[in-house]
């Protein structure tokens, strides 16, 4: 009888164990299903660099937080959205337009988590945020592909990087996924298509998303085509600065989404990005929409007008030979054309067209054709009779 005793209370204590189990795992999912507020995605401009602000309710993350420069930028942006404190901040990659604020974001918020990839730069800039890291008495978890992390009900899963040993920095990015209700996020940092290629093959089914982060500022070195096609976002978002020196985002890209029917974002011509999700659609902040005409155009400018000298200057600025035979040249106010003969303009060079007595490349005629004391715009047209370029004096 004392074993059959026995018998029932450990049957029953297990039954508890069980059910106090399963109560709790109840429990923590009607706290996510409950958490029904909008999650938020900055894409902050930070010129040629990159910084990513995620909030959902009284939780919220960082992915980068520009070069060494914009740390103040990035701190007051988190401190104007009523933020002291990150639940994650991922530092996709040490390059300095990625972590080089994070420091400035260590020291002046509270941080429940750090994440960084398993690849060491032998720059002050890396030094700084390990020191910020050791003074806070954080670690760092390093990424591991499959792992996924709650945000106030949202969930973000890490997809790369899928290996330990890349010659370029780049590829070791931290992309990640992040999903709130039926929207979807994809996050790239600066990986290329090697990393691309990698998750293609470990995690094709996880890339669809609805908003893509353009990979390396819109470099012809992401983005792949077959990337792409497998992420099939409606929206994507390109962080670059105007004129940057590496000519981002290339042209090859633009076209790449723009033949897809992507929406185009973009920080360097409208600003920091914001998109708002409630779980079943996304909104956008004001800003239009960056459109990108694919046509080809002849890259023929007029570079310079000197009313006085009765000259005026064009520039190819492709490296084609362009021939100009049919074209015409405008003086708006004195209504007069010149039309042009065979000509071929070589490939980034320049030719002028004089009038009056002066001896040019090519001779509109012997008569002065410039207004020199009202202004008087310059237009040049091709064969066709498209507006190619305008000179407005």
């Amino acid at each position: 009888m004392r074993n059959i005793k026995r018998i029932f209370v450990v049957i029953l204590a297990i039954y508890m164990i069980f059910s106090l189990a399963g109560c709790e795992y109840i429990m923590e999912s009607e706290s996510k299903a409950v958490t029904n507020e909008n999650l938020e995605v900055h894409f902050i401009d930070v010129g040629q660099a990159d910084s990513i602000l995620i909030k959902k309710g009284n939780e919220s993350m960082l992915i980068d937080a520009g070069n060494n420069a914009d740390g103040d930028l990035v701190v007051n942006y988190l401190q104007k959205q009523n933020i002291n404190k990150l639940k994650y901040v991922i530092g996709t990659h040490p390059h300095e337009d990625h972590i080089g604020g994070l420091d400035d974001v260590i020291d002046n918020f509270e941080i429940e988590k750090v994440i960084m990839p398993n690849a060491i730069a032998t720059t002050k800039t890396f030094e700084d945020v390990l020191d910020s890291i050791s003074k806070k008495s954080l670690s760092i978890t390093k990424p591991k592909v499959g792992n996924s992390y709650d945000l106030n009900g949202a969930e973000f899963i890490i997809l790369a990087p899928n290996g330990e040993n890349y010659s370029s920095l780049n590829d070791y990015s931290v992309v990640v996924k992040l999903i709130n209700g039926n929207n979807s996020f994809l996050f790239t940092g600066d990986a290329e298509e090697l990393s691309e290629k990698e998750i293609l093959t470990n995690n094709k089914r996880l890339l669809k998303s609805d908003v893509l982060k353009v990979g390396h500022h819109g470099s012809v070195t992401s983005t792949s085509q077959d990337f792409l096609d497998a992420v099939d976002p409606s929206a994507a978002v390109i962080s670059s600065e105007t004129g940057n020196s590496y000519g981002h985002p290339h042209k090859e890209i633009l076209e790449r989404l723009t033949k897809k029917g992507v929406d185009m974002y973009r920080t360097d011509s409208q600003g920091t990005i914001i998109m708002e999700s409630d779980g079943k659609t996304i909104n956008f902040n004001d800003k239009e929409l960056f459109t990108y005409d694919a046509s080809p155009k002849p890259q023929v400018i007029i570079s310079e007008l000197d009313k006085v000298g009765e000259i005026v200057t064009i520039k190819n600025d492709s490296s084609e030979d362009i021939n100009l035979e049919g074209w015409r040249l405008l003086s708006v106010t004195g209504n007069q054309e010149y039309i042009f003969p065979d000509y071929a303009l070589k490939g980034n060079a320049t030719a002028t067209i004089t009038s009056g007595e002066r001896q040019g490349d090519l001779i509109w005629g012997s008569e002065n054709i410039w207004n020199n004391s009202k202004s008087d715009p310059a237009v040049l047209y091709d064969k066709d009779g498209n507006e190619v370029f305008r000179f407005d004096d």
